[in-house]
């Protein structure tokens, strides 16, 4: 009896901590990204385990994306199981779409060029700009009017949603300092080189409707009801 309370005992010791591991890999990438400069050990426990978090998380309908050399991992719905999203019998998405508008993907678009931009030149891993840098980048494509306050927040209301988002975090800095951001590069994930090698084409249909909607401003000559349209079909073609 004693000895098989030992072999007990020594199972449990065996077989707990991994199970906790697990849960504690599994809850955290429920709610989010695991970053490797976040937590180094369990970046580590992570990679020791993955086939099993693979494995459980895809009775959930969901896949591990795990980016060892950038250092970023997240859960994301099976291609498979999106296709057959029409399927009654398809379970609940866990992991939830959310609808951007289009200056939001504009800017991520933006700055996923810039970021291709930094890694082509070497150097730091890290880009960070600073909150002009982000305003430059997106003000040649919204429409500046008169008013300088109003752009400027708007842009920083879409740069708001792109931290809450994840892919741009917000670094610490001295009262009085301008406000720096750093581009997440698990944005490489969500824009990808094939989109990214169109982007210049979408730029240049953005700016030609940009500079037709500057001339109708101009001489009245179109309706606002194919104005709209127009803005429509540009949202979808994007």
């Amino acid at each position: 009896m004693e000895a098989q309370l030992d072999l007990d005992s020594s199972a449990a010791a065996t077989s707990t901590p991994e199970s906790l591991d697990l849960s504690a890999l599994v809850i955290p990438l429920l709610k989010g990204v695991l970053y490797q400069e976040a937590g180094p050990a369990q970046w580590n426990a992570l990679l020791s385990l993955q086939a099993r978090v693979r494995d459980y998380v895809a009775v959930l309908d969901l896949e591990l994306v795990l980016d060892e050399a950038e250092g970023y991992a997240f859960l994301r719905s099976r291609p498979e199981a999106a296709a057959e999203e029409g399927d009654a019998a398809r379970l609940p998405r866990l992991v939830a779409r959310r609808p951007l508008s289009f200056p939001v993907s504009l800017l991520l678009a933006l700055l996923r060029k810039k970021l291709a931009e930094f890694d082509a030149g070497g150097g730091d891993t890290r880009l960070v700009l600073a909150r002009d840098e982000v305003v430059e980048l997106l003000r040649v494509f919204l429409h500046e009017g008169s008013n300088e306050a109003r752009l400027i927040d708007q842009i920083d209301f879409y740069l708001g949603k792109v931290v809450e988002l994840g892919f741009v975090r917000r670094l610490k800095v001295q009262s009085g300092q301008t406000a720096t951001f750093e581009v997440r590069r698990i944005l490489k994930s969500f824009v990808d080189a094939q989109w990214l090698a169109e982007f210049d084409q979408r730029l240049a249909a953005y700016r030609s409707l940009l500079a037709g909607e500057s001339g109708e401003a101009g001489t009245g000559t179109q309706s606002p009801k194919s104005t709209k349209s127009t803005k429509s079909k540009a949202a979808s073609d994007e």
